[in-house]
């Protein structure tokens, strides 16, 4: 990922011109770790949802996709912006007009060429509701997505601002400036899809054809994931070893097992039971370096006494400001998290520490009596106060944590609700069946304060469009997003995603908890542990001694 740099200015959000220019259960032994061949095992999770790039928005699925599938650009560790299958994106119109060129020679892993229908058959699908994917926000500012959002909606209906010129040229056009369009064209929301995608979606889902670093071999469900480098792949990650298997665990600490047993290659998922000693374990290789993943829990805009209301922000402020994020993150994290300041992270230029209203985010135990006591003089409080967490990983004791600060506090019953699998956890948060809060989260799409904002709590991404599970709905927030989005320098947008966090902290549709470092472990065999611009290992980089 060193082709041409794109400077920050376009990882803020800003519009300019030329923006970019043609130059299981425990996952044990699996045949791919094969000690003859350079196939890497990593640790992995069972995705949420078949393998399609636009219904992609968890950790599980996620870092599949992300080695499948290319498309227009690429992210460097930095967050710079680097064609991948584009040649060049052209802005004009102030942001409201895009001309997109694709590279040709691209082809899928079916032998099927990449062409401008490729991309736009994809966007189409992924934008109309009738599809029901989760990421059809992303493409909220191109005309005609409200359209395809109606109820009667007829699902071949397209977008009317793509329009395919020829095989190598989409003509795109907005219905809002968005100068962070080129920045979303990474996401993968925004990736290709062959023919065979539309013609059976139920059998891609399951074995997807693809057109990146590498092609996809099996998925045995809730035991591994396989995949082998692509040859025919002409992109920025080529990958330096032979494959991937995604192993899939239930629980971190047997992934941790296996890796100290020498049965996995990698991980990037630490147990709380192994942060105080995993970067001092000689056996292993450690990693520990600030990150772009946030830690949040949202409480839903549905829950009785939670409304966006007076009562409901009380609340909301009064829970926040009963947690000491200081104290959790040493004796739980161990040098791994810092406490919030805002909703973004430190790589991202919009991240600041001195936001209006960021003492809601500060531990103030008289502060927040008074507030829940002047909520109970609204509306009297009964019942218990509620956190779910997938079992599964590793949230557990933080929830556990921040539960006894809350009860203790404000003298209410809070307790933590474990739900077993991932996949159940997420599949009652994606439908909005939670009765409770619930533990989230963000690792980035893209290096944009758009990607932690619009994505998360905007109203386009909400009743299952997009990112804001909690279904949070403020039209004051929404402006400054619109703002941001109009901005023609990265200064003047960072000024209104700023505005815009000052809002969301009075109403606190997630309360920011920490944000997470970028913590791996690997086998002595192993090299080329890199990260990303979010904190996520960089895969293709992943080589070991045979």
């Amino acid at each position: 990922m060193n082709t041409r740099h794109v400077t920050s200015l376009v990882a803020a959000g800003a519009a300019i011109v030329m923006l970019l220019s043609g130059c299981g259960s425990t996952g044990t032994s699996n045949s791919s770790n094969a000690s003859d061949s350079n196939i890497i095992s990593v640790y992995g999770s069972e995705p949420a949802h078949p393998l399609f790039p636009g219904n992609t928005t968890e950790a599980g699925g996620g870092k599949v996709v992300d080695q499948l599938f290319a498309g227009l650009v690429t992210y460097d560790a930095k967050g710079g912006i680097h064609n991948e299958v584009a040649d060049s994106i052209t802005s004009s119109d102030n942001a409201t007009h895009y001309v997109i060129k694709l590279k040709s020679g691209w082809k899928f892993t079916d032998g099927t060429p990449v062409t401008a229908h490729s991309f736009v058959n994809a966007w189409n699908y992924t934008a109309n509701s009738a599809n029901k994917q989760a990421s059809a926000s992303f493409f909220s500012t191109i005309e005609g997505y409200d359209d395809l959002q109606k109820p009667d909606v007829d699902p071949k209906a397209t977008l009317s601002g793509l329009t395919v010129v020829d095989d190598n040229t989409i003509d795109v056009k907005l219905s809002q400036p968005d100068s962070a369009f080129p920045v979303k064209a990474g996401s993968h929301a925004y990736m290709p899809l062959p023919e065979s995608a539309f013609k059976d979606p139920k059998k891609f889902g399951q074995h997807p054809v693809s057109n990146g670093p590498y092609k996809f071999v099996s998925w045995q469900h809730n035991h591994s994931i396989e995949m082998v480098k692509n040859p025919d792949y002409k992109g920025n990650r080529v990958a330096k070893n032979d494959g991937l298997n995604f192993k899939i665990y239930t629980s971190p600490d047997s992934a941790y097992a296996d890796l100290r047993g020498g049965n996995l290659d990698f991980t990037n998922t630490i147990p709380d039971t192994a942060l105080t000693s995993f970067q001092s374990d000689k056996s292993l290789k450690a990693y520990n370096e600030p990150g772009g993943n946030t830690l949040t829990f949202t409480i839903p805009e549905w829950l009785e006494h939670f409304g966006q209301n007076e009562e409901g922000n009380l609340r909301r402020q009064a829970i926040s400001m009963s947690i000491d994020r200081k104290t959790v993150a040493e004796k739980i994290f161990h040098g791994t998290a810092t406490p919030a300041v805002d909703f973004l992270a430190a790589p991202i230029s919009a991240y600041s520490k001195e936001l209006k209203g960021n003492e809601v985010l500060k531990y103030n135990p008289s502060k927040a009596k008074e507030l829940w006591a002047k909520a109970n003089a609204i509306s009297p409080w009964s019942g218990e106060f509620g956190i779910a967490y997938n079992a599964d990983g590793t949230a557990k004791n933080w929830v556990e944590a921040i539960c006894n600060y809350i009860k203790n506090t404000l003298d209410i019953d809070a307790k933590s609700i474990p739900m077993s699998t991932s996949d159940e956890f997420l599949s009652n948060v994606d439908s909005g069946k939670m009765t409770s809060a619930y533990r989230s989260g963000w690792g980035p799409d893209y290096p944009s304060a758009d990607n932690y904002l619009v994505q998360l709590y905007d109203s386009s991404s909400a009743d299952g469009k997009g990112g804001n599970s909690g279904n949070y709905k403020n039209p004051a927030f929404d402006a400054m997003m619109d703002k941001a989005l109009s901005a023609s320098s990265t200064e003047e947008a960072d000024k209104y995603y700023q505005q815009g966090e000052e809002i969301l902290l009075q109403d606190l549709p997630a309360i920011p908890l920490w944000n997470q470092n970028a913590t791996a472990a690997s086998t002595s065999a192993v090299s080329g542990v890199a990260f990303d611009y979010g904190g996520g290992p960089v895969f293709t980089a992943l080589t070991k001694k045979q």
